[in-house]
Order: C-alpha cells, then sequence, then structure tokens
C-alpha cells in the first residue's frame, strides 16, 4: 500500500472519527456516530497494518486477532453498572501503551545513533529506525521531548486509572486519601520529574526516563487517591483527556498524523468534558484534581427529624392521584438494573394520561452521560429526559417526584448548608414538589458519605428496597 494510499485512509478516518465525536451531541444521533467511529477505527487499522514499512504481519495478525475477541469478549460481559471502571481501565492502556512506544522509541534511538557513531550501513534501516537516521540533531531534540512528554503523561494516565477503576470497582475506597504534606509531595515529585527530564534531554541515558516513570507513577496514584467518590465522574472524563493527550505526544513522536489528530480529539474532548462538569458542580477544575471533593470548613449543619418510610401500596395511591411526576435516575438504578421497570412504569403512566418526565444531573451516576444511556438502552422516549436546567424550575408544579440511587444530587445541603462539603453544587430541587419519594436500599449516605436532609423532610417518605423489587412491586399495583 503506497504513502498516498495510507494518507487519503487517515484523512477519512479523521473526518468520520469527528463526525462520530460530533454526533454524539444527541440521542437520535449517537447510534450512527458509533458506526463512523467503528468504521474510523477499521479503516485506521487496516491502513496501518499494511502501510509502507510494515513487516511481521504474522505477529501484528495474532495481536490484532486477540484484541479483537478480548475486546468483544469484555464488552458482552460488562454490564451497564460496571461501565465507568471499564472505562478506566481502558484509559490505563492507552497509558501504557505510551509508557512502551516512548521506551522503545528510546532504545530504537540509541541503536541507531550507535550504528551511525560506528560507521555502520544505514540503508539496512527500515521503517522507525530508517526515519530515526535521517533526522538531525535539533530533530532528535523534539523527539527527546516528544518521548519524555508521551512517556511522562502516559504513566500518569496508567496509575492514575488503575486507581480510578479501583475506587469505581468499590476495590479501593473511595474516600480522598492523601498522605501527609500531599500537594507538597505532589509538587516535588514534579520538580524532580522536570529535573530528570532537563538530563534525559541532555543525554544522560535511558535511566533519567525510567526514573522518571516511578515518579510520576507515584503523582498519578497520588493525585487519583486524593480525589473522592463524588468527584469521580469529572475524574473519569479527565483521565479520558490525559489518554488523549498522551496518544498525541506519541503521535509526534512516530510521526503518524492520524494518531496526532485522534489524540487532539480525545484530549480536546475530555478536557471541555471535564470542564462542563466543574461548572455543572460550582468546583474549580484544579481544585477537584489537587483536593478531591474537598472538606467543610465548619461543623456541618445538624439533620433534624427522622426518615419516614413508605410501601409501595402508599407510593401506587400517589401516583394514581398525580397528574405529574419527574424521576430522577442514579447509580443506584445502574447497580439494580432497574432501567426496564421504570420504562415500564413510564409507559403505564402515560397510558393513564399522567404527565411524566426524566430529570437528568450532570453528574448523575459515576460516568458522564451514564443516565442517558441506560434510559436509551431501556427504550425511554427521548423527549421526556430533560437536563436539570430545563426541569428545576417545574419542580414546584410537579405532584410527585420518584428518586432512583440518587443522593448529592439531590441534596437540599448544597444550598443551605455553607459548610457543606457540596456547598453552592447546583441540585435538582426536587423536594418543591408536592410529594417526594426515595427508592434505597437503606439508610446510607450514599457514595460521597455526605448525610441528605432531603430525607427528613415532611413530604419524603423513603421506598426502602432494591430498586428492581421495589419497582416491581409498585408495577404490580398501577394498571
Amino acid at each position: 500500500m503506497s504513502i498516498g494510499i495510507v494518507s487519503a485512509a487517515y484523512i477519512a478516518s479523521a473526518i468520520l472519527f469527528i463526525l462520530s465525536l460530533g454526533g454524539l451531541n444527541n440521542q437520535e444521533s449517537a447510534k450512527r456516530a458509533v458506526w463512523y467511529g467503528i468504521v474510523g477505527m477499521a479503516v485506521a487499522i487496516f491502513a496501518t497494518i499494511f502501510g509502507p514499512g510494515m513487516g511481521n504481519y504474522f505477529l501484528i495478525l495474532i495481536a490484532v486477532a486477540a484484541g479483537s475477541y478480548a475486546g468483544y469478549y469484555v464488552a458482552g460481559k460488562v454490564e451497564m453498572t460496571e461501565m465507568p471502571q471499564l472505562v478506566a481501565a481502558l484509559h490505563s492502556f492507552v497509558g501504557l501503551a505510551a509508557v512502551f512506544i516512548g521506551l522503545n522509541a528510546e532504545l530504537e534511538l540509541g541503536t541507531v545513533l550507535a550504528l551511525k557513531e560506528a560507521g555502520g550501513d544505514l540503508s539496512t534501516l527500515a521503517g522507525f529506525a530508517e526515519k530515526l537516521a535521517h533526522k538531525s540533531p535539533v530533530e532528535i531534540s523534539i523527539l527527546k521531548v516528544e518521548v519524555f512528554l508521551g512517556v511522562f503523561i502516559g504513566i500518569i494516565t496508567f496509575t492514575g486509572s488503575i486507581i480510578a477503576f479501583g475506587k469505581l470497582a468499590g476495590k479501593v475506597d473511595g474516600g480522598s486519601k492523601k498522605l501527609p504534606g500531599g500537594h507538597m509531595l505532589n509538587a516535588g515529585a514534579l520538580a524532580a520529574s522536570v529535573i530528570l527530564g532537563l538530563m534525559y534531554f541532555g543525554g544522560s541515558g535511558i535511566w533519567t526516563l525510567l526514573l522518571m516513570i516511578l515518579i510520576a507513577g507515584f503523582i498519578g496514584w497520588h493525585l487519583i487517591m486524593g480525589i473522592g467518590g463524588a468527584d469521580m465522574p469529572v475524574v473519569v472524563s479527565m483521565l479520558n483527556s490525559y489518554s488523549g493527550w498522551a496518544a498525541a505526544a506519541i503521535g509526534f513522536t512516530l510521526g503518524n498524523d492520524l494518531l496526532i489528530v485522534v489524540g487532539a480529539l480525545v484530549g480536546s474532548s475530555g478536557a471541555i468534558l471535564s470542564y462542563i462538569m466543574c461548572k455543572a458542580m460550582n468546583r474549580k477544575f484544579i481544585s477537584v484534581i489537587l483536593g478531591g471533593f474537598g472538606g467543610p470548613s465548619g461543623p456541618q449543619m445538624e439533620v433534624e427529624g427522622e426518615q419516614v418510610a413508605i410501601e409501595a401500596e402508599g407510593v401506587a395511591a400517589a401516583l394514581d392521584e398525580a397528574d405529574s411526576v419527574v424521576i430522577i435516575p442514579g447509580y443506584g438504578l445502574a447497580v439494580a438494573q432497574a432501567q426496564q421497570a421504570v420504562s415500564e412504569l413510564v409507559k403505564r403512566l402515560r397510558d393513564a394520561g399522567k404527565t411524566v418526565r426524566f430529570a437528568i444531573h450532570p453528574v448523575a451516576g459515576r460516568l458522564p452521560g451514564h443516565m442517558n444511556v441506560l434510559l436509551a438502552e431501556a427504550r425511554v422516549p427521548y423527549d421526556i429526559v430533560l437536563e436539570m436546567d430545563e426541569i428545576n424550575a417545574d419542580f414546584p408544579d410537579t405532584d410527585v417526584v420518584i428518586v432512583i440511587g440518587s443522593n448529592d444530587i439531590v441534596n437540599p445541603a448544597a444550598q443551605d448548608d455553607p459548610n457543606s462539603p457540596i456547598a453552592g453544587m447546583p441540585v435538582l430541587e426536587c423536594w418543591k414538589a408536592k410529594q417526594v419519594f426515595v427508592s434505597k436500599r437503606g439508610q446510607g449516605t450514599g457514595y460521597s458519605g455526605i448525610e441528605n436532609p432531603l430525607f427528613y423532610k415532611e413530604n419524603t417518605r423513603m421506598f426502602y428496597g432494591d430498586a428492581k423489587d421495589s419497582l416491581n412491586k409498585l408495577l404490580a399495583l398501577i394498571d
């Protein structure tokens, strides 16, 4: 395959990736957008494998087949509940790939330079080594900067994603855990990495790169350990951004234009998404990344009253009398896999002539867009799924609100308690409705560990139990 055909294939892939990203802005075009991405990646892989300078086709095809099967198998096994940790795990693969490619580039560069010094025959070189042999000293210096940045960002992405995976999967404590002098440790590790980078640029050898990997790996581990559970949606999108910039840096190293374009798309979109979510949470991006979910500046407001339970019969009676209903889904909906039951409930209520809508907070669940995907999977009509800004003003005119597995995004302490860890965070003001029913497993405080005064309000009743079981009981009482 000629370089011209490869370039044309790369351009086509880049256009398909851009169309894919643009098509994800609404649910109607999302399925088509996914196919754009799939076709674009298939074209990119084919053009890369059979492009000029490639060899060892047998080994490459084995690797592609093994990776394809692994992806197919994992995708078939993973439930929507586990999607956030799967995304975090995939980010770690991108970071690790950047590290391996950067180290390989440095080893290859060392081999080529040694061959040059020995007066060897450079015509025997092929592929990436041949490109290195024709680079000027200035280009080699630029290459080292690209390698260093790719490895540095890659290893932070790798270790940070591993910790994010552990927190999302419940294998690592979801709270904010920092070593004593946490910020100074991070700053010191960053300074040490910069010094090692300067030494590496000065020709001190690959040992500086290896030592930097250990130190930067600590930065990634410590940064994500210091971020609390409520900020995990931001962490996932941030790591997505990191993986993109790592890929872009390695794209410069390899001279692969498509990798640069794709890395820039992923990096910039991840950064924009992180900013949007931080804005939705009234949080500063830097404070999220460096400090976790923060902490109270003083004693938090004490919650008065008691949680009053209700059975399915009481909820059914309220729904029978209601004209307008709003459902607020959260991570508990995903855990219980209750989306199909929710969809059936909506269908029956709408058939009865009631107005039913969903209220989606920007950071509901543990992954950006988590709730939207769940509802789309259950074939909930797109037009009744509304964002927080579209529906918040309607709660005072709503008869019944059903909260399913949500905590922080419906917590009035964000507005009422200046010492709350979520003070100032925009929330769904569901307590302004006439009646609120909260479906929860028990009286726990949720992923972030913050008490919720909503559960103690006079117009709130607690509908305890597994969300799927509770909704099925409710469905049996609704014609």
